[in-house]
């Protein structure tokens, strides 16, 4: 008994202990998380988690640890302590959304739809909600269907740690500066934020024997710019002699704010770095960014006048400072978190935003003033974004599509930096030209290609076959010809086109030596009055005489065997001349027409191409009279159709207009 009475007072002792120990771990996880401090808030929680039995306060440790995770870009951890607060009953539905975010993160995306619908059917039209779920629907489109960009991992210049922000020296391309809390970093301090060390920056340089980057160093070792604080995100003027960077300070317990440093380059050291006073009220300034004349300081910050979450904001120079920060609008900037922005020369806009429509995480945007100087924003897909993290991207000096930008994208060991390069899009055409009656192809014939961009080419198309490269933002028009034959024509573009590519331009070339037919020309029963259904027939040959100016035409008219002779060959040249006052009307010169009526006087032979479309028929039978009414009697209806029809033939090729000499 006794012992058991021992035993007993030894648990609840425990009990106490551990509800003891639950308590202030909680305690000091919650004061980690209000200061930010998210991966030590992480650890508090998870050790108070295991031990509290108090189920209202493992509900609220559920959601914080969701959030602190999500903060620092754990995304499937956040996503299990969302859906555990959710289970817990926890009474913020923000919860529905942010869960959902981080199943997109995750690529879960019907999982992601249903949770937002959810959360849209207590919260509607939430812009959050909305976006993501559109998100869901366009992202598997993007990753199938990505964009011409190449993205690669720069190995050399990762680590297992956090690599990040890589910014371009000067006007060149064999030298950079990256942020990196790797092994090497001064002072070997961790941050309660992340659980990594604090942050330094690195250089390397490109070694052009080697075909490979050199082995990061710090930039200086001296404790002036790389502190056992937070160092990194940098901004650096044209010739790279200035450099604008983000300092973190902290002691044990606070986080003292976030800040932005300037120091100069000078004989290759650099001087004491000065605070650049630009914060106010604000608790951050961080990831600078120079326009390309230095004169506009662009930085990340979340003092008073913004949209929400972290904003992008501008300064202009004032003498040897920059003063009086603008947002930079609601266009750029959202209820969510807007980061790491860049400018190129060009005047072009980068930064990564949580809150505009992505893939996921933060995603990197364009952004360029439209004619009304309002931004256009464009999500920049795949292979540049990912449903991980994709941030600040920094573009080679020059006009080329090239740089290098930071992700924790799958594969990823930490934040890692990845080159891009855009190859130039490619367009070819190749074709072949065709005998249109045979369908063979024709050799010796000739294509010219017309571009609005200035060219004029004739090719011979060797074999009948001829292939070209193309110029972009370029109208083309193709024309085939040979002696003997209409000339055909194809229209092709390569303007706005996103993508390489292959255009097919096949020409058929009509023989002239015999008559051809033009369908779908009709008339009123018993009349010579085109129906309107003719007209796309009757505008398909204006555009025949148009693209062949030296030919002369008949313009041939048949009927059928039914009626008498006489009426059959007036209605026929009544019907040849309707449709040769329809092409005058059309602009055509009269003295390249002539019209013919034949009554049912020329029967119709059937040629190679008509015969593949009618068992009954055989290549040259002729649709006499006589021929006709052996025939079945559906087949003689459509023999019949097939004689009344409208043809034209060649006269002559070398038709010139004349013109009247002007009289006064």
């Amino acid at each position: 008994m006794r012992q058991s009475f021992l035993a007993l007072i030894g648990l609840s002792f425990i009990l106490l202990l551990a509800g003891c120990s639950a308590q202030k771990n909680y305690r000091m996880g919650s004061n980690s998380y209000e200061i930010g401090e998210y991966y030590r808030a992480t650890e508090k929680f998870r050790k108070a988690y295991r031990k509290d039995k108090d189920l209202k306060r493992k509900m609220e440790m559920a959601y914080q640890l969701a959030d602190a995770y999500f903060k620092i870009g754990e995304y499937a951890k956040a996503a299990i302590w969302y859906k555990n607060a959710i289970r817990r009953g926890h009474p913020d539905f923000d919860a529905h959304l942010y869960y959902a975010d981080c199943l997109r993160a995750t690529k879960k995306f019907e999982d992601a739809i249903e949770y937002y619908q959810i959360y849209l059917d207590s919260v509607p039209e939430d812009i959050r909600a909305i976006n993501g779920m559109d998100a869901c629907r366009y992202v598997e489109d993007w990753e199938e269907n990505p964009t011409r960009y190449v993205v690669n991992a720069v190995r050399e210049l990762n680590s297992k740690y956090s690599d990040y922000a890589p910014v371009f020296v000067g006007n060149k391309d064999n030298e950079v500066l990256f942020t990196s809390n790797r092994e090497d970093v001064t002072g070997k301090r961790e941050s309660s934020i992340t659980g990594e060390y604090n942050a330094d920056i690195f250089r390397a340089e490109f070694q052009v024997q080697r075909q490979k980057w050199g082995e990061p160093q710090l930039i200086e070792e001296s404790g002036i710019i790389n502190t056992t604080d937070e160092d990194g995100a940098t901004a650096l003027s044209q010739n790279g002699d200035l450099m604008i960077f983000t300092r973190a300070r902290f002691d044990k317990m606070n986080h003292l704010g976030t800040e932005l440093y300037s120091a100069k380059l000078s004989r290759g050291d650099w001087s004491e770095p000065v605070k650049i006073e630009i914060l106010g009220d604000s608790l951050i300034a961080a990831h600078p960014a120079l326009s390309p004349d230095g004169n506009t300081l662009y930085f990340v910050s979340d003092r008073p006048g913004g949209f929400g979450g972290k904003d992008i904001w501008m300064a202009k120079k004032d003498g040897g400072s920059y003063s009086n920060p603008v947002n930079m609008g609601e266009k750029i900037n959202t209820p969510g978190n807007e980061v790491f922005p860049t400018v190129r020369q060009n005047g072009e806009f980068y930064f990564s935003s949580d809150h505009h429509m992505g893939m996921g995480g933060l995603d990197i945007f364009k952004a360029v003033k439209d004619e009304n100087d309002e931004w256009q924003i464009q999500n920049m897909k795949a292979p540049v974004n990912s449903s991980g993290d994709d941030f600040a991207m920094s573009f080679i000096p020059g006009e080329e599509e090239r740089g290098m930008f930071s992700s924790n994208r799958k594969g990823s060991r930490s934040d890692d930096i990845f080159s891009f390069y855009l190859p130039p899009k490619v367009f070819r055409v190749s074709g072949e030209i065709y005998d249109k009656e045979t369908n063979q192809r024709l050799d010796g014939a000739r294509v010219r290609i017309i571009g609005t961009d200035g060219t004029n080419l004739k090719l011979r198309a060797e074999d009948g076959k001829f292939q070209l490269k193309l110029n972009p933002e370029t109208d083309y028009i193709f024309a085939g010809f040979k002696d003997g034959f209409l000339n055909d024509k194809r229209r092709e573009t390569t303007i706005d086109l996103e993508d390489s590519k292959d255009f097919r331009v096949d020409l058929y070339l009509t023989p002239t030596d015999a008559p051809i037919r033009v369908d779908n020309i009709n008339y009123e029963f018993g009349s010579w009055e085109l129906l309107r259904e003719s007209v796309n027939a009757l505008d398909s040959l204006v555009a025949i005489l148009e693209l062949n100016p030296t030919i002369t035409i008949e313009l041939m008219s048949h009927t059928d065997h039914v009626g008498s002779d006489q009426f059959n060959f007036d209605l026929s040249q009544k019907r040849a001349q309707a449709v040769v006052d329809y092409l005058i009307g059309k602009g055509i010169n009269p003295d390249r027409l002539v019209a013919k009526g034949y009554g049912e006087t020329w029967p119709k032979k059937i040629t190679r191409s008509m015969a593949k479309n009618y068992d009954f028929l055989k290549r040259n039978d002729e649709l006499t009279e006589e021929f006709i009414l052996q025939l079945e009697p559906e087949q003689q209806e459509i023999a019949t159709a097939i004689n009344r029809r409208t043809e034209f033939r060649v006269l002559s090729t070398d038709f010139h207009e004349t013109f009247a000499p002007e009289t006064e």
